[in-house]
């Protein structure tokens, strides 16, 4: 039996950095709705409870039976949550004379105790609450504390701590530390979770779910659909079906340089050219959710087709991971945008779903990728949405709005490729931790800007016109917006500071080669507040 933490999500920004690093000690975690904790939890080591948007004194607070888990099970409280059983318990919490947000110091704290070992004097952490634990609960004894925060930290000694920061963002030096002294040290993980063990255990869940069905999977060409592909493949063999859809919105020459590589991996894979059908649906189309829900409609229409073509397909495989989850639908039931390959799928689809893949971040997806032995082109690709172009285009659709993306995107792309840049400290430490294969030379790695940042994609303002001069002529043609993100999960995005001589090659190349665009920006926004596609 495959041990695990459950982590309670209250709807914090950062539950699923906590489950990151979790995952980062090789110990498996699952995410969790507040009030949707496990029955049978026989095969769990550890609670945490996360942090949230609201108080602890708010009506519509999320609030969960603490007795379900609390006495049999270690529990860690993370901010709201260190709130809530402070609050639960009998201890106070009341509005802080100001919001506590921001670095601090540990000031005081019990480095003998289990969960701050190793912990260096004077600690920073990551403060965001604007209540405060003014009492803890009768048994319960303070372990640290900051400047402003008496109770930065308690226990009650036995089976409960709380912290009022952070430890899974990164201004948190020592958060890492944290983490592990619970989910190891209290807890008890083994760490035996990993690429290879997932690999492993998936397969044969697969095997268990599916037995002799046949499955049809949907690709797109991206390293998600791809590793769930080989996946299957390892699993089920000659009863995968893969359908590559073209719906006229991939990127330049994408259709015909995927296929190519899926045969290489020898996958069985159908091309379908459906690009007459989605132009004809998307037609005047201008409300980014609608273009969403019209692509991922029509994509389960093609598989319906393609389904009844195949004798006995009573499954759809999808590379759903769990970001992807948790932009459709958060924890307060607000959607933020629809996925084609999470929400929406009709009643009257013939297949049952799998998606193997779906409680993984991207980074834990390439590593997968790399322990089935697949090209490493395939698994550093940049993250594509399912719709293609057609989110990256503002305003409707049409050929030649197309068109006008695929050639400029494809100088972009290529321009990150092509440009070497050398990283040393922090910046290499970080991309070789993302698994891009480099070479370490005097303290120096050497890798191209595609492969040091997240994403990167280009964006056609074809609702708007600039007006500009080439030669002797005025012209009066769209812009064109460069987006380049770092990121390590996609939940959270800051924009690459890319260099400016290698910014001016690609817009003065981009405005003269491609027909139809005389100007070019550069989106400097990060998510939050901003998501990383426009649309």
């Amino acid at each position: 039996m495959q041990q695990k933490i459950i982590i309670l999500d209250f709807g914090s920004q950062t539950t699923q950095l906590i489950g990151r690093r979790v995952r980062e000690l090789d110990t498996f975690c699952e995410i969790l709705p507040y009030n949707k904790y496990p029955e049978d939890d026989s095969d769990v080591i550890g609670v945490i409870l996360s942090g949230s948007p609201y108080s602890v004194h708010d009506p519509e607070a999320f609030k969960v039976d603490l007795s379900r888990f609390m006495g049999r099970l270690p529990v860690l409280g993370i901010c709201y949550g260190a709130q809530f059983i402070s609050h639960s318990l009998g201890g106070k919490v009341e509005k802080a004379d100001s919001r506590e947000y921001g670095r601090a110091h540990l000031q005081t704290v019990d480095k003998t105790n289990p969960l701050f070992l190793g912990f260096d004097d004077n600690s920073q952490v990551w403060m965001s609450h604007g209540d405060t634990i003014t009492a803890i609960p009768e048994g319960f004894k303070c372990i640290a504390s900051t400047a402003d925060v008496k109770y930065a930290s308690y226990t009650n000694g036995k089976d409960v701590w709380a912290v009022q920061f952070h430890p899974e963002v990164f201004h948190t030096v020592q958060g890492t530390q944290l983490l592990k002294n619970f989910v190891v040290g209290i807890c008890g993980s083994e760490q035996s979770w990993s690429a290879d063990s997932f690999v492993d255990t998936t397969v044969a869940e697969l095997k268990a779910q599916l037995g002799d069905d046949k499955v049809i999977l949907g690709l797109s060409g991206g390293v998600d659909s791809s590793v769930a592909a080989v996946l299957l493949h390892r699993a089920i063999g000659k009863n995968l079906t893969c359908i590559f859809v073209d719906h006229g919105m991939l990127r330049k020459n994408e259709f015909r340089d995927v296929m190519h590589d899926y045969e290489c991996l020898g996958l069985n894979v159908i091309g379908v050219d459906a690009s007459e059908k989605f132009f004809a649906d998307l037609a005047v189309v201008t409300d980014p959710e609608q273009k969403r829900k019209i692509i991922g409609r029509d994509f389960v229409e093609v598989f319906n087709a393609e389904a009844k073509k195949i004798e006995g397909a009573k499954w759809l495989a999808q590379g759903t991971i769990y970001p992807d989850r948790i932009e459709s639908l958060n924890i307060t039931g607000k959607v933020i945008k629809s996925h084609h390959n999470v929400g929406g799928l009709p009643k009257e689809m013939h297949l049952q779903l799998c998606e193997p893949l779906k409680w993984l971040f991207k980074d834990e997806v390439r590593r997968v990728g790399r322990s089935l032995g697949m090209p490493e082109h395939l698994i550093t690709r940049h993250p594509f949405p399912g719709p293609g172009l057609a989110v990256r285009i503002l305003g409707d659709i049409t050929p030649d709005k197309v068109r006008i993306l695929q050639d400029a995107d494809d100088i972009y792309i290529r321009g990150l490729r092509n440009y070497k840049v050398k990283l040393s400290g922090e910046e290499a430490r970080l991309v070789l931790a993302a698994g891009v294969p480099a070479n370490m030379q005097n303290g120096e790695i050497e890798v191209s800007l595609y492969d040091q940042i997240w994403q990167a994609g280009t964006v056609l303002l074809s609702t708007v016109r600039s007006v500009g001069v080439m030669g002797d002529e005025r012209t009066y043609e769209h812009p064109v917006a460069l987006r380049a993100v770092t990121s390590t999960d996609a939940m959270t995005a800051d924009w690459a500071h890319l260099p400016y001589d290698f910014m001016a090659k690609v817009s003065n190349e981009i405005i003269n080669k491609v027909r139809g665009v005389n100007r070019v920006c550069y989106d400097i926004s990060s998510k939050p507040p901003s998501t990383i596609e426009w649309e």
